[in-house]
């Protein structure tokens, strides 16, 4: 196995990274605590590491990725990376299959459980291209969301949505409405605002 100094990490291990990578790149459980120790590393969970050395700014979206597959961005934080709402959001919103069980994080996230049926429904999976290390919903199906979830999210976050995605280039409401006849809750205040709008 390669050897590294017994203060530094290998390049090639992840920001977040799990006991058994840590093996592969040649660190021992003993220097893997003494690395703790030192501070170089921290322990989120049981076999699961962040590295203090890395800048990166959607740790918390790596550590998911580890913990939790099927996690998908969703609402106002899906919103946001579509650049459809000016509100910067202060958690996390996270959506998971309903009948899963919260993971352990240790940043702060706002759990959402979606109906198994749906929960597929305008799911993009993970992109590298998207800058996402997680998969995430489409600007039509967070809209749909925004607007069905409307009693505990406002009723605007999903107006300001839709009026931000009618402006975009190549932005069709036959899409949005596609989306949103999976979604009574959502159908018929969607398509009144889009007479309004449009």
């Amino acid at each position: 196995m390669p050897r590294h100094p017994n203060n530094a990490l290998p390049v090639d291990l992840s920001t977040v990274f799990k006991w058994r990578d840590a093996r592969e790149a040649g660190i021992t459980d003993r220097r893997l605590k003494r690395l703790a120790d030192d501070g170089i590393i921290e322990k989120i969970e049981h076999g699961l590491y962040k590295r203090t050395d890395s800048a990166v700014g959607d740790l918390a979206l790596i550590e998911i990725a580890l913990v939790e597959r099927e996690a998908t961005l969703c609402l106002a934080s899906a919103l946001s990376h579509a650049d459809l709402i000016d509100e910067i959001p202060s958690t996390i919103d996270l959506a998971l299959k309903r009948g899963t069980r919260k993971p352990k994080t240790s940043f702060p996230i706002t759990w959402h459980w979606f109906s198994p049926k749906t929960f597929n429904i305008g799911r993009t999976p993970k992109d590298p291209e998207s800058g996402l290390p997680i998969a995430s919903y489409s600007p039509e199906r967070s809209i749909c969301d925004a607007y069905r979830m409307r009693h505990t999210q406002g009723v605007e976050l999903g107006r300001e949505a839709l009026r931000n995605w009618i402006r975009r280039p190549g932005s069709h409401p036959a899409d949005l409405l596609e989306i949103a006849s999976h979604f009574p809750k959502a159908n018929s205040a969607i398509r009144r605002d889009l007479e309004i709008l449009l």
